[in-house]
């Protein structure tokens, strides 16, 4: 998904932590919300900008869809190398270091005098989240035990879903009075806060020195890269040119040599191949990579559709998404109770059932009409569905592994996320490139893509979960 809410995964990733307290939990707590609110604000607030930013630079199709996929392609390929660094040269200081880094990206995002700038710094805005991301959750691990533990971790999702709600119509309002230069400005200040709370409250932990699989986030970044050109080129301008079979066979041969890698390395692997040895593992991750894609694609195309065709400001556009996050953040407490019960089984395939059900209503969206009619009753739907399916995915993702895995495994999960997000965002461009009557008809298209997508991945659920 867009990193603009947490992934089901991100929670879980300190699942095995060590019991102990924090000399300042609360100072603790804080720091790491700061720091991962970074990533979630703005993995929702660029979507908005995307006409301003095409009117500002003359951008195409294509190069819209890198200023969303030049983050997630590095947040998606190094999100397991973030966690491993820090066990490896300690979670406070990439705390510290991915905060920075994020920071001074933003601000050369803001600068940015070509698109071609803007495009590298949006790549290090993402290098900088892929360390602070997994590094906050760990923190908050090795802060912060028993139940205390659990009301951290559901405060630190609660405020990220906050975040990436917030982001949209915040968004919106500072394009509208100062332009969309001004959306990453806005992470400086959020950034420094993070960083000085870090520097002088949170303790220094790491986990172990196992040497870094470079060799793999190396290969997982090329691959997704040139998987994700391939696409682009091909969803912008619908030519299966020699550039296309470049990048897409390239991706899938890196791709094929990053398993050989991984396989080699055994567990001291970024991504253990042992995971994939049962069943209810691989089908959430099928589950993970669809759903997630859809709604990934879906926050790109919607703010693009209503400002484009139906007419919206871009405030107005942010305030139209914010029923999606918000449903998601206050429904998921209750599915997760409920999933206790009766486990993740039904629940993930009901979940994305009816989040197949929410974008078949959007098939019937007419921009310049009611909003209360034609797109509201679709996220509202949407929101519902992804909601019965983000606490049971992390329950599910946890109970398929070896208690061994569980980092990885969850770490993997939240990277997989990403991806379909990223995989998404780089068709759009078959979308995003029409006008008028063209781009609505297009949008319904992507709409039963969507519905379709849902449907595959509650059939996963359905069929490789025991319970």
């Amino acid at each position: 998904m867009n990193a603009s809410l947490p992934a089901p995964g991100d929670r879980a990733t300190l699942a095995a932590a060590p019991d102990r307290a924090a000399a300042y939990p609360r100072l603790t707590l804080f720091a790491t919300i700061l720091a991962s609110s970074l990533a979630f604000i703005d993995g929702s607030v660029v979507n908005v900008a995307l006409p301003s930013i095409a009117q500002s630079y003359g951008a195409g199709a294509a190069e819209l869809q890198w200023t969303v996929n030049a983050y997630l392609l590095p947040l998606s390929a190094l999100l397991l190398m973030g966690g491993a660094a820090g066990d490896h040269f300690g979670r406070r200081r990439l705390l510290i270091g991915g905060t920075a880094l994020f920071c001074l990206a933003s601000v050369c995002c803001a600068l940015a005098p070509s698109l071609t700038l803007l495009l590298e710094a949006r790549c290090g805005q993402g290098i900088g989240a892929a360390l602070l991301m997994p590094n906050s959750l760990a923190i908050l691990g090795n802060a912060f035990s028993g139940e205390a533990r659990g009301r951290a971790i559901g405060t630190w999702a609660a405020v990220g879903a906050i975040a990436g709600a917030v982001g949209p119509p915040l968004g919106g309002w500072l394009i509208e009075v100062a332009g969309w230069r001004s959306i990453f400005f806005l992470n400086v200040p959020v950034a420094l806060g993070a960083i000085a709370l870090a520097w002088r409250y949170v303790e220094e932990s790491a986990a172990g020195a196992q040497p870094l699989d470079w060799a793999g986030a190396v290969l997982a970044t090329a691959a997704l890269g040139s998987l994700t050109w391939g696409l682009t080129l091909w969803s912008a301008h619908h030519v299966a040119d020699r550039a296309v079979g470049v990048g897409l066979l390239g991706g899938v041969a890196i791709l094929a040599l990053f398993v050989l890698v991984e396989h080699r390395r055994g567990e001291g692997a970024m991504m253990p191949l042992a995971l994939f040895g049962g069943r209810a593992f691989v089908g959430l991750s099928l589950l993970t990579f669809q759903l997630y894609g859809a709604l990934g694609g879906l926050l790109v195309m919607l703010p693009y559709l209503l400002i484009v065709a139906g007419g919206y400001s871009p405030l107005e556009a942010g305030m139209a998404l914010l029923p999606l996050p918000a449903v998601i953040g206050l429904a998921s407490r209750l599915m997760g109770r409920t999933t206790e019960r009766m486990g993740p089984r039904w629940p993930l395939t009901l979940g994305p059932l009816v989040t197949g059900i929410g974008f078949a209503l959007l098939v019937r969206i007419e921009p310049r009409g009611s909003y209360w009619a034609s797109v509201l009753p679709g996220l509202i739907v949407i929101s519902l569905g992804m909601a019965g399916a983000v606490a049971p995915l992390t329950t599910a993702v946890l109970s398929s592994v070896d208690r061994h895995h569980t980092g990885t495994a969850s770490g993997f999960n939240s990277a997989i996320a990403r991806t379909g997000g990223m995989i998404a965002t780089a068709l759009t461009g078959s979308v995003i490139a029409l006008a008028g009557t063209d781009l609505v008809e297009a949008f319904r298209a992507a709409a039963w893509i969507g519905a379709a997508l849902a449907g595959v991945s509650a059939l996963a659920a359905l069929v490789t979960l025991d319970k």
